[in-house]
């Protein structure tokens, strides 16, 4: 019978033998040696990355878990459900508490002059009337396709004239809002610096710095959160600094940039927006939430999500996958996670009959 310490020239043999390889491979040619280099450099920066995530997910390991979900009245039309009853569900049958709400510009402002708040006082009752909390997007660029939702008569405008009226909507919107007990924060312009989506065409940075000294003198009171995309590489240090930084998280996409013609599955660990958090709060003292991770299908070749078939829709999103989204969120370590594609679950169940995805939204949030 073999004892413990039979056991330990094997252990010593398995942990010496890659330094022992490296060594071998550092004996050779010029080429070998700045390999070894590449590989330790690479070893080394994963390890302090890992260690980083770790870090800041034992940090944050006490601070009590909250979800939300992003609702997009809009959409929920262009599905073919009604954004009311679907916000009563949400509220009522998913219990969800958290919401992300939009006001886009084409909605608030329709002609030059006159608002029209019909659809977010509504959001805001029935928000109020549940003790939910809002987190309100403002700006140009707000969540969802085509991202920067300006109205066609300030398009022909220049940037000098549509600019203003911009902050009038932004100013207008938050002084019919910012006394609501449901207000909890505002997100200012949606990955604003992300080039490669959307039909943005300004991305002027001292407009985003004009427009979050607008929100801060206009209600001091609420923070703001400015959030950066999954894909961008570096830490966001320049101006404005908001209070809270946000990041979005999309792991199922189709391939339109590599030509592949399949899904695209991302390849990053939850443990990667974890570092991505620690390297935030170490370097800025700001935390991080995931303001919008990616739980309703994907669309391929194009195409919108009511023109394919339940078949296809699940190819990218099923149930059990979104079951692993909802794990793969709280392995970030972030503590506050708000879902996007709440009005696609609701779809799902009325217009396909198939409520499973709703079914698993209803089961973690009733955890939460």
């Amino acid at each position: 019978m073999k004892t413990k310490t039979s056991y330990i020239p094997h252990l010593k043999r398995a942990l010496t033998w890659p330094l022992d390889k490296l060594s071998r491979y550092w004996k050779g040619g010029r080429w070998h040696k700045f390999l070894v280099i590449m590989f330790s450099i690479g070893l080394l920066s994963l390890g302090t990355m890992y260690g980083i995530a770790r870090w800041y997910i034992w940090s944050e390991r006490n601070v009590p878990l909250t979800m939300g979900v992003s609702f997009i009245p809009d959409y929920a039309s262009y599905l073919g459900v009604n954004p009311q009853q679907t916000m009563d569900g949400l509220i009522n049958d998913v219990h969800v508490k958290q919401f992300r709400l939009t006001s886009y510009w084409t909605d608030i402002e329709p002609t030059p002059g006159h608002y029209d708040f019909t659809q977010l006082d509504w959001e805001f009752q029935k928000a109020e009337a549940a003790h939910a909390k809002i987190t309100l997007s403002l700006g140009l660029r707000q969540p969802r396709y085509p991202e920067c939702h300006m109205p066609d008569w300030a398009s022909k405008e220049p940037v000098s004239q549509w600019e203003p009226q911009l902050e009038s909507v932004i100013t207008a919107v938050m002084n019919r809002y910012k006394n609501s007990p449901s207000l909890q924060s505002y997100q200012l312009e949606n990955e604003y610096l992300l080039h490669g989506f959307g039909t943005c065409t300004n991305f002027d940075r001292q407009r985003l710095v004009d427009e979050f000294n607008l929100v801060k003198k206009t209600d001091p009171n609420h923070p703001v959160i400015i959030s950066r995309s999954n894909n961008d590489l570096g830490v966001p240090l320049g101006q404005p600094t908001p209070d809270e930084y946000g990041v979005s998280i999309y792991k199922r996409t189709w391939d339109s940039t590599l030509h592949t013609h399949r899904y695209l599955e991302y390849p990053f660990p939850a443990w990667y927006y974890a570092f991505l958090a620690g390297v935030q709060k170490i370097i800025t003292g700001k935390d991080m939430i995931v303001h919008e991770l990616q739980a309703e299908a994907w669309a391929p070749n194009g195409k919108n999500i009511p023109d394919i078939s339940l078949a296809e829709q699940n190819k990218s999103l099923d149930a059990k996958r979104l079951q692993d989204r909802f794990n793969y969120g709280k392995g970030t370590g972030m503590k506050t996670i708000y879902f996007w594609g709440a009005e696609y679950w609701y779809y799902r169940k009325e217009v396909l009959h198939d409520p499973s995805l709703w079914n698993v939204a209803k089961q973690e949030f009733s955890k939460n």
